[in-house]
Order: C-alpha cells, then sequence, then structure tokens
C-alpha cells in the first residue's frame, strides 16, 4: 500500500490551464465582488473590502481543505491515499489570518497592541494560532489532533461572525453547523476525487461520501435557512448587497445539489458519476468565493437593529 502522502499523478495540460484560470476568475471576483453587490445601494463602502474577502477566501479554503481531508481519509479506507494537502492549507489559513491582522490594523490605524485589545483582533488572533496548531498536528505522526485546533478555528469565526447582542448563542451555534457543513462538503468531495484520480476509478469510495452528503447537505440547508430567516429581512433581498450576494449563493447551491444528485443517481444506476461530482466541486468552489463575500458586506439585519 502506498503510504499517505507520497503518491503523485500527473497532471494534463487541459486541466493545469483551467485550474489556472479558475484561480484567476475566483481572485478577481473576491477583488471586486463587494463593491459590484454594493452598486446603487447607498450602503457605506467598505474600506479594503476586495483584499479583506480574498484574505477571507483562503481561510474559508484552508479550513475546507483540511477538515475535509481528515473526512475523506475515512472513506477512502484501505489503498492509495493522494498526496496530504492539510499543513500547507493550515499555513494558507494561518497566514491569511495573520495578513486580516495586519489589514485591520492598517484600516483602523490602530497598533497591533491595541488591535490585539479589540474583539475582532481577538478572535483572528485566535483562528491564526488555532491553524498554525493544525498544521503542527498535521505534519505530526497524529494529523487527527488536528481536528481540536479547527474547532477553534471554526468557534473563532461564528463569533466574528455574530457580535449582535440579541439572540447570539443562537447565531453562533447556527453558523458553527453550517460552516461545518459547507467545509466538509467542498473539502470531502474534493479528497474523494483525488482519491478516485489516483486510483484510476474507486467507484466504493464515492459512494460512501454520498451517504455522509446527504446529511451533510440536510445539516447546510435547514442551519442556512435558519441564519437567513433572522439576518435577511425580506424587503432587504434586492436592496442590499448582503441580500444579493445570498441569492447568488442560494443559486448557486441549487446547481450544485442538482450535480449531486445527478451523480447519485448515475451511481444507483451503475453508470459512471465522477464527471458530474467534478463539475459539482467547481461550482462549490464558486459557493466559497461567494461566502467569503458574505463575510465582508454589511449584514442588514445588524443595520436595522443599529438604526432602532
Amino acid at each position: 500500500m502506498t503510504p499517505p502522502g507520497s503518491a503523485r499523478t500527473p497532471i494534463r495540460p487541459t486541466a493545469a490551464a483551467l485550474a489556472v484560470i479558475a484561480v484567476v476568475a475566483a481572485v478577481l471576483l473576491a477583488l471586486i465582488g463587494v463593491g459590484v453587490a454594493q452598486t446603487g445601494t447607498g450602503e457605506l463602502r467598505i474600506p479594503a473590502a476586495g483584499t479583506t474577502s480574498l484574505l477571507r477566501l483562503l481561510v474559508l479554503v484552508a479550513l475546507a481543505v483540511h477538515l475535509g481531508e481528515l473526512a475523506g481519509v475515512r472513506l477512502a479506507r484501505d489503498g492509495p491515499l493522494p498526496r496530504t494537502w492539510s499543513a500547507p492549507a493550515s499555513v494558507t489559513g494561518a497566514a491569511a489570518t495573520a495578513g486580516l491582522i495586519l489589514l485591520f490594523a492598517a484600516v483602523s490605524g490602530l497598533g497591533l497592541t491595541t488591535v490585539y485589545a479589540t474583539r475582532e483582533g481577538k478572535l483572528l488572533l485566535v483562528t491564526a494560532n488555532a491553524f498554525a496548531f493544525a498544521a503542527l498536528c498535521a505534519a505530526s505522526r497524529r494529523p487527527g489532533l488536528a481536528l481540536a485546533p479547527l474547532a477553534v478555528v471554526v468557534g473563532a469565526e461564528a463569533l466574528r461572525a455574530h457580535p449582535e447582542t440579541y439572540s447570539p448563542a443562537v447565531g453562533v451555534t447556527l453558523t458553527v453547523v453550517h460552516l461545518t457543513a459547507a467545509s466538509l462538503w467542498f473539502g470531502s468531495l474534493l479528497y474523494v476525487l483525488r482519491t478516485m484520480r489516483l486510483r484510476g476509478g474507486g467507484r466504493d469510495v464515492l459512494v460512501r461520501y454520498a451517504r455522509t452528503a446527504a446529511w451533510i447537505f440536510a445539516a447546510l440547508v435547514v442551519t442556512g435557512t435558519c441564519s437567513t430567516l433572522r439576518r435577511l429581512p425580506l424587503e432587504a433581498v434586492l436592496t442590499t448587497a448582503y441580500g444579493r450576494v445570498l441569492l447568488a449563493k442560494l443559486a448557486l447551491v441549487g446547481v450544485a445539489s442538482l450535480l449531486a444528485l445527478t451523480a447519485r443517481y448515475r451511481m444507483l444506476r451503475g453508470g459512471e458519476a465522477e464527471a458530474p461530482a467534478r463539475i459539482e466541486l467547481g461550482v462549490l468552489a464558486a459557493v466559497m468565493v461567494i461566502s467569503a463575500l458574505l463575510t465582508v458586506v454589511p449584514d442588514p439585519h445588524w443595520l436595522e437593529w443599529s438604526r432602532g
């Protein structure tokens, strides 16, 4: 059996070119997405919104890749495993979070010592340290220990996303479940497809993933719906950046869901399901970008509450 982290497969030029194009498109969307979404809304422009969105995207992807790999190894079971991306992912997450700290200091005009005394600064510092510890765990002989610091990352991100004074526990809990489910959907599928590519098939791995994905999707839908009802007044759906970005996310999640059902239908009929699963992964990558934008645009519910 090939040991974890030692297997490699050649990358075709066409696939490499498509990957580069996708990365460039994701970066551009992250940089300009908030500004485009705020067009005509009358909302205040957010300083360094593009850079913040890009760094937030790196944090989300880092979490998904590492968490998804921990789950994916269990789904893959016996057989060759693809090269591990856990440690580089968490190092990237730590670096991106450090960038957010520096950006926060630059935009606010505060010194780092003062930034660390703020709620936002403390949570970012916790996230950066948790990612660093997760990277150390990934490089150790017991990579599964990284689950603990990654849970800290999820918790810190949930607390950061809910600074409101109205029922914060509900918001934090919903975000913890939602962020975990979203990370597992993208990260696990990525690892499963890499495993299948390495093994030249491995339909059984995709079948095991599909069974788990059904529960992940259910958790994602329930928590996403509840969070939307809490945070987005109906009249603000089209008139705020948050509402517009959320509609784009819902549309992409709907497409990803149809692709997942298509792959599952083909598997049940004994057909080839890898192609729709790969397209599903690409759509989920776009969902990650949109999710990063949602963490930056103003929260319409919070704005309404502050006005009241």
